[in-house]
């Protein structure tokens, strides 16, 4: 499977973005989609995870409330809505799949990438 985003860019604290992720097969119905982000310096981190048809969404803390995640198996997408973005947001964001719904926070678990879209969020 190969996953492609995008969607990012520059925006101000306060405003909105809305990632994309689309992959290149229709195995991307059975997988959980997930988003990771990576900051300046740091570890790539978990963002918002979705598990085939809906079953389960589980967002990091840190977004919660201000992050939606959606997917459409019908169109090999998945969106991450942003919301109320703020300057510690600012990382490159990837989209991951695996099959299966166990530890969905672990980065380690997942077999497909894709190549990153970054976001930068200024005050």
């Amino acid at each position: 499977v190969q996953l492609q985003a995008s969607g990012g860019g520059p925006v101000q604290a306060g405003g909105s973005l809305r990632l994309s992720c689309t992959a290149s097969d229709r195995t991307f119905s059975t997988y959980t989609q997930t988003w990771f982000r990576q900051g300046p310096g740091q570890e790539r981190t978990f963002v918002a995870a979705i598990t085939r048809y809906n079953s389960l969404i589980n967002y990091a803390d840190s977004v919660k409330g201000r992050f939606t995640i959606a997917r459409d198996n019908a169109k090999n997408t998945m969106w991450l809505q942003m919301d109320s973005l703020k300057p510690e947001d600012t990382a490159v964001y990837y989209c991951a799949s695996k099959y299966g719904a166990n530890n969905v926070r672990d980065r380690t678990t997942y077999d497909y990438w894709g190549q990153g879209t970054q976001v930068t969020v200024s005050s």
